[in-house]
């Protein structure tokens, strides 16, 4: 079992009238206990067989050599399965409509099967995710953890089917989203990713997907913990104005929350390994007159009924300017990190558009977030869309021959955060 650490960074002093509390919380796990301490496990990769994933055919060729990559690195005794997708989903391994027990056996039948994979069909997301449910649900007790390869839209169902899908499994397991390509769409694995707790990320050439598979399988295979929560507690008065994720990348939580009593909610953050992650919490409180102190949140990390860590959110009033109007480092550069994520879609959806203008000003303000910041790998991306006269002012033109594979890298990396160094401002 790992061992959790909670901080609380903040400027807990308020003005007369203020009722904002704002706090980052960097949670860090040790991941100790290791192979030999980590829960029960199931893992399902999978991946999209659809015909145009034969075209060319080395895309097909290097999906096979991915998933025999990942299949190595599922340990011993975990429960494991392959799904081929495409209009409807296949079990490819096993074939009893179990998971598998990973052993050297299992492993190299795995990879026999997953060798006579072939291309051909369409593609439904939800049918996908709908047959991993049902496999998962065949191995009860256990962290569920599913890998998606995709190279194209999900051109065989609705929206809205895709959705029922996603609220039918939320909670069941966590999914990591690949798109290898760029005839995929950005957002539809962006809202798989997020609804289902996962990573999402562009692979622009086939023959990177090896080494991409084993790092995702590899950090599945390191988790430590089963699904945690972070637990908040408010006092009478109080209300939660929004939680998310802030670090490694942004995750909206508040639209999460799966209330406990009337004071307290949980938000999900699924497993852990050796990490850190950082999420900002406001609470709007009542005010109070100037000295008075008060505690406007309590901060616990759970799993199942044991608390792992704890962190206070405090609020003081004062009449000194000088305390009042101090700003939290944390808070005032993860405020700025999000902003950077939402200007560059905003920036991005104005390009699609045709409205350079917002466009330019958009990423301009981006440019210029991340110069602050020190985000150099945000910075490069957007130096392959715009080009870039004076990072200080977001003084910005728009390129006007961009290559798809860099703009949607940009798209799907934009909500990837730089930690701030912690400590006292």
């Amino acid at each position: 079992m790992s061992s959790f650490t909670l901080d609380a960074y903040q400027n807990e002093y308020l003005p007369l009238g203020g009722t904002d509390v704002n706090a980052i919380v960097t949670i860090t796990s040790d991941g100790s206990g290791g192979p030999a301490g980590a829960p029960e496990a199931a893992v399902i990769l999978i991946i999209d067989a659809s015909g145009s994933m034969g075209v060319p055919n080395r895309k097909i060729k290097a999906a096979r050599e991915a998933t025999r990559v990942a299949i190595d690195c599922i340990r011993d005794d975990v429960r494991f399965g392959v799904i081929a997708g495409t209009d409807r989903a296949r079990l490819l391994y096993p074939l009893d409509g179990h998971l598998a027990p990973a052993s050297a056996h299992t492993r190299e039948a795995a990879k026999q099967a997953v060798g006579r994979l072939k291309a051909g069909g369409g593609t439904a997301m939800g049918s996908w995710l709908a047959l991993a449910d049902q496999l998962f649900a065949t191995a009860p007790g256990r962290t569920c953890h599913a890998i998606l390869l995709t190279d194209g839209e999900n051109q065989h169902e609705t929206p809205e089917q895709l959705d029922a899908v996603l609220a039918q499994v939320d909670g069941h397991f966590q999914c990591d989203c690949r798109g290898v390509g760029t005839d995929w769409q950005v957002s539809e694995l962006r809202r798989i990713a997020s609804q289902l707790l996962g990573t999402v990320d562009i692979i622009p050439d086939a023959e990177a997907m090896a080494e991409d598979f084993r790092t995702m399988m590899s950090r599945a295979m390191g988790k430590t913990t089963g699904n945690v929560s972070l637990r908040l507690w408010t006092p009478q008065g109080a209300r939660v104005a929004f939680v998310r994720q802030v670090a490694p990348t942004i995750e909206e939580l508040s639209d999460r929350a799966a209330q406990i009593n009337e004071l307290t909610a949980d938000y999900p953050t699924a497993t852990w390994g050796a990490e850190a992650r950082d999420y900002h919490v406001c609470v709007n409180v009542p005010p109070r007159d100037a000295g008075e102190e008060m505690l406007a949140g309590r901060v616990s990390l759970v799993e199942g009924d044991q608390v792992l860590g704890q962190a206070l959110i405090k609020a003081t009033w004062t009449s000194d300017q000088q305390l009042s109007t101090r700003i939290s480092r944390e808070v005032a550069h993860y405020t700025g990190q999000a902003e950077l994520a939402d200007c560059i879609q905003d920036g991005l959806e104005a390009r699609k558009r045709g409205d350079d203008g917002t466009a330019t000003f958009k990423l301009g303000r981006a440019v210029q977030l991340a110069a602050e910041s020190g985000n150099d790998g945000t910075m490069k991306l957007l130096q392959a869309v715009v080009e870039v006269d004076d990072p200080a002012t977001g003084t910005v033109r728009l390129k006007r021959d961009v290559a798809v594979v860099d703009e949607m890298s940009l798209d799907t990396r934009s909500t990837t955060t730089v930690r701030v160094g912690t400590g006292a401002t």
